[in-house]
């Protein structure tokens, strides 16, 4: 692979600023971010009020811990303009959650807030090794969806050419990738994993494309996914992160050089770590829920939102700002199966271990009278004989038994068996019935 570290005068300066720079800059515009909300969001001065803290209260960074914290339910409950800090009038465009479990979450944004977003993306891209004048296969869906658009302008801003694929028709994904030979794709792992399934079906070898940067987002997923990807297409891969009730891509990226963690542009986004069932603020280093707060948005300001992913804050390495280790789990996608807490992502490493395994894989559960089950659907490798598929699943019944601590049922099936998805990978299949 292709060495893709910074080279002098790559950097902003904010990224290697000292820290006592850093922490001044971040407090001085905590302070004019909850100003702007408790003056201008008619929820977040209910809620600060609620809590006794007026805006002239926040002094310091430590203070950030006094105020309310925002959840998924606040922004559905205020559906669809009522979070918004700017008259209708100056959001100069929308994006919302696709709404599959309730209302959509709507978030919105200044012209202003649109040239911060493509500034911190671009900020993403140049720190994962891509480079102005690079070409870029974006397969990120584009609408409502934060990933495609926020991609499209933070490359077009670094100077990239992009090619706006989007999601779907495999086929033809294939083909842009050997017709057009982009430097960088942006997508998620699990449907980057179906192109090159679709590559190798075609005879193309996914090692002699002109990729030379992967850029991973939208969904959990660990190290031995970069190790599967890396060695399958002979490229770097990197994590990026965002949500769309923050900002959407963008809020942390890893750097190309080091692979360690997420570096999360905290001139933006103020990050911390709490308890997810207490809400107590952890030190860093400790394992809990990420919470975010912005620190310069216009149209949507958020206080303290609690974004559900599981993390821990680690200091700087490429970059001056704190790292989030890699997102590997969600408080929401946790399934407890006999008293044991257990996460896909703990499945994918064990997956990815066994080589006659592929990373295409499902959790189904299912209810047994009245205990839960849970059945592990993976495909084999193409060409793997029927006897070593067996043995596969026998021995990753043993893994999850021995490394996790509960029995699940595994079912290895033909290569092509489990559903794709051109977006983010539905990992867990609920059959349970309702009760």
């Amino acid at each position: 692979m292709r060495d893709l570290s910074p080279r002098p005068g790559d950097l902003e300066p904010i990224e290697t600023a000292s820290l006592d720079e850093l922490r001044a800059l971040q407090t001085e515009r905590l302070r004019w971010s909850v100003r702007h909300a408790y003056d201008h969001v008619p929820h977040y001065r209910r809620a600060l009020d609620a809590v006794g803290v007026h805006p002239d209260d926040v002094r310091e960074l430590a203070d950030v811990a006094r105020l309310p914290f925002t959840t998924k339910a606040d922004l559905r409950e205020n559906y669809p303009f009522g979070m918004f800090a700017v008259p209708r009038e100056q959001v100069a465009r929308v994006h919302a959650s696709s709404g599959t479990t309730g209302k959509p979450t709507v978030v919105g944004y200044t012209h202003d807030d649109l040239e911060v977003w493509a500034s911190v993306v671009a900020r993403s891209l140049r720190a994962a090794g891509a480079r102005g004048g690079m070409v870029l296969h974006n397969a990120y869906g584009y609408g409502l969806f934060t990933g495609g658009l926020g991609v499209h302008a933070g490359a077009e801003r670094l100077g990239m050419t992009v090619v706006p694929v989007s999601g779907g028709m495999t086929e033809r994904q294939v083909q842009l990738i050997c017709d057009f030979r982009p430097d960088v794709v942006t997508v998620t792992p699990s449907y980057l994993l179906a192109v090159v399934d679709e590559m190798e079906r075609q005879g193309v070898d996914p090692r002699s494309t002109s990729l030379q940067v992967g850029v991973f987002g939208a969904e959990p997923w660990t190290d031995d996914m970069r190790r599967e990807v890396e060695q399958r297409l002979d490229m770097h891969a990197v994590d990026i992160y965002g949500l769309s009730e923050v900002i959407g891509p963008g809020v942390a990226s890893e750097c190309v050089e080091t692979k360690d963690g997420l570096h999360v542009w905290e001139d933006h986004f103020y990050p911390e770590v709490v308890d997810p069932v207490t809400g107590e603020v952890l030190p860093d280093g400790e394992r809990g829920e990420l919470v975010l707060t912005s620190l310069t948005k216009q149209a949507m300001p958020v206080l303290r939102y609690r974004t559900r992913d599981l993390t821990r804050l680690l200091p700087g390495t490429a970059r001056t700002m704190r790292r989030i280790e890699k997102v590997t789990g969600r408080t929401d996608d946790m399934l407890i199966l006999r008293g044991v807490n257990l996460f896909p992502t703990q499945i994918e490493e064990l997956v990815l271990g066994l080589p006659a395994l592929s990373p295409h894989f499902q959790c189904r559960l299912t209810r047994e009278g009245t205990l839960d089950a849970l059945t592990v659907v993976v495909e084999h490798r193409g060409g793997v004989a029927r006897a070593d598929a067996d043995a596969a699943s026998a021995e990753l019944r043993r893994l999850v038994k021995a490394s996790i601590g509960v029995s699940v049922d595994v079912e290895v099936v033909a290569p092509g068996a489990v559903e794709r998805s051109v977006g983010k990978m539905r990992r867990v299949v609920d059959e349970r019935p309702a009760r």
